[in-house]
């Protein structure tokens, strides 16, 4: 997995590599210490994953998202911030972000969250999922539509994904291969053009085909 560390902050930078680089499969590619670098590194570098800090000169890490996600879908972007205001969290998930992780979590619980991005699934720091659920309830509309055109077994997968469950866990549940899942997962992400399990958990919502209070 190749990733892009974006941080303005060079001590910071360091230290998030040499942990990261410290996991096997784990290659982080290059370092960007503003917004614009890392808009114009991820174009050249073209990582799986990049972790994005979000106050950064030049251009903020919710507009690079924005400009990464526009230009490169499939690229993940997991926001590492100090950020917790709704401002802020709302305004990098519309961006695009796959997950959003505040600086006071632990080693253990930030290789967790590339590793899981970098899968598909959904990383939200507790404090912040409750609120985004929240948000997205209020937001939802009355009726589904079903426009996208999902099939019944691709939005039963979402269904379960935006439940919070594992490939396995959905695979044992709806008596089909995690290989299976994997597949369909796949399918709604292109057809919704999305890169994640959070950007297509929102956009289900946003929908109407996901009831955020049964989360």
């Amino acid at each position: 997995m190749t990733l892009l560390l974006a941080d303005d902050h060079p001590v910071v930078r360091k230290g998030t590599r040499e942990l990261l680089e410290a996991e096997p499969g784990l290659q982080v590619l290059g370092e960007a210490g503003s917004g614009t670098e890392a808009v114009a590194l991820a174009a050249t570098l073209s990582p799986d994953l990049i972790v994005m800090d979000l106050s950064m000169p030049d251009m903020t890490g919710v507009e690079a998202t924005r400009q990464i996600k526009a230009a490169q879908g499939r690229v993940s972007v997991l926001v590492l911030s100090s950020y917790d205001d709704d401002a802020y969290v709302f305004a990098a998930l519309e961006a695009g972000a796959a997950g959003y992780l505040l600086k006071e979590a632990s080693e253990e619980e930030l290789i967790r969250a590339v590793r899981a991005v970098a899968a598909g699934e959904s990383v939200l720091a507790p404090s912040i999922a409750r609120r985004v659920m929240a948000r997205f309830s209020a937001d939802a509309p009355a009726e589904m539509d079903l426009t996208e055109d999902l099939s019944p077994r691709e939005l039963e997968v979402l269904r379960a994904a935006a439940a919070g469950g594992s490939n396995k866990e959905i695979a044992r549940t709806l008596g089909i291969s995690p290989r299976t899942v994997q597949v369909h997962l796949g399918n709604v992400f292109s057809k919704l053009n999305v890169g994640s399990r959070t950007e297509a958990v929102l956009a289900g919502i946003r929908r109407g085909w996901i009831d955020p209070q049964g989360l």
